[in-house]
């Protein structure tokens, strides 16, 4: 009977570093990130990074608490950041589209965990993305508490990665914001966006290699607007803007008066402020209160983008829209602008129209 090769067994003995997966340098990936997770805890973290599952305990101070949670990713943006080798940002987008979604409920944000996928580790890349989760999470005031790095080989390309995350947060069940205390004569405010935060990347990235002459897109570095004065691949990049703290203490000081928050993420202002109106109400925005940044004008240009268009992709410059009585909308912007926000005053909310859309810019 002849005999199987095929079943013979290979001469030297196989390990999972010859499949392609580093168990060693996720073991030093470990060490590294602990002192960036160090950092973000907070008193009813029990345990630390590297048990099966992370422990946590309701803070005590919570009389009726509900827990409020939200999941997301950074999207496309991440194709940037591996074209322009800038991975110390998207950590930080990561945690804010989780804790800001989680914030216009009323609630603040306890702890935070991640998922880093890749097809080979690269211990600095992952170490780079990982202390910007942490930066994150103390910007927001949460806990990173604990994660999981895959190595998938074949799974992606080399110098790729995905992201993930979750936020859990707590309000008193008589806090919770959900858009029902909305009435006509309200006043929107609106908190300025760093950018572009980490919604409409496909087009961003559409748009920079048809204006780039599909360059390659590390060749952004070289590229300048605004007279020269602002470098391209920074504006495209700049991380999310975390609005945790800075509502949190308009929360506390003027919970009554503050009616509806909602966060301008996919769908741009047209499609996110209805999320938090009730059906008989209708957002009216002028497009003239506030200033829409250079980095978005210059897109727009770039790619010959309709306005409405732009309205519904992207936040226009207003990262999140705040919904406040009439008397009490001064006294809330300038609480807000002395935690360090830009604060406008965008719009009104009416009686809606038979067949009118619940956001309108004007």
């Amino acid at each position: 009977m002849s005999s199987d090769k095929s079943s013979k067994a290979p001469v030297i003995p196989m390990t999972y570093r010859d499949a392609g997966v580093d168990i060693d340098a996720g073991d030093a990936l470990v060490d590294r990130i602990k002192p960036f997770a160090r950092k973000t805890m907070r008193p009813e973290v029990l345990g630390g990074i590297g048990g099966f599952g992370a422990l946590f305990e309701l803070p005590k101070k919570y009389r009726d608490p509900v827990l409020v949670s939200g999941t997301d990713g950074v999207g496309t943006k991440l194709k940037l950041a591996f074209s322009l080798d800038r991975h110390n940002t998207v950590g930080i987008d990561l945690v804010a589209m989780s804790v800001n979604d989680i914030l216009v409920q009323g609630a603040e944000p306890l702890f935070f965990l991640d998922y880093f996928a890749c097809g080979r580790l690269s211990l600095d890349t992952a170490a780079s993305v990982i202390e910007g989760i942490a930066k994150g999470c103390e910007i927001s005031g949460c806990a990173l508490i604990g994660g999981e790095t895959a190595e998938m080989p074949g799974m992606y390309p080399d110098g790729e990665y995905d992201l993930a995350g979750f936020a859990v947060g707590a309000v008193e069940r008589d806090h919770i914001l959900d858009g029902s205390r909305v009435s006509e004569g309200d006043v929107l405010l609106g908190l300025a966006s760093s950018g572009f935060h980490s919604n409409g990347y496909s087009l961003v990235r559409k748009v920079l290699e048809y204006a780039c002459g599909r360059l390659s897109l590390s060749a952004l570095d070289s590229v300048r607007i605004g007279n020269g004065e602002e470098m391209l691949s920074s504006l495209v990049m700049a991380p999310t803007r975390i609005y945790v703290k800075p509502m949190l203490s308009a929360l506390s000081a003027h919970r009554d008066q503050i009616r509806a928050m909602a966060h301008i993420t996919g769908g741009g202002l047209t499609g996110n402020v209805p999320r938090v109106l009730p059906e008989h109400l209708t957002a009216v925005l002028r497009e003239d209160a506030w200033n829409m940044p250079l980095v978005m004008r210059w897109l727009q240009s770039q790619g010959n983008i309709p306005r409405d268009e732009m309205h519904r992709v992207f936040n226009c410059g207003i990262g999140m829209v705040i919904v406040v009585t009439p008397d009490h909308a001064e006294a809330i912007a300038a609480h807000l602008t002395l935690q360090g926000e830009t604060v406008y005053r965008i719009g009104t909310v009416r009686a809606r129209q038979a067949g009118e859309p619940q956001t309108i810019v004007q």
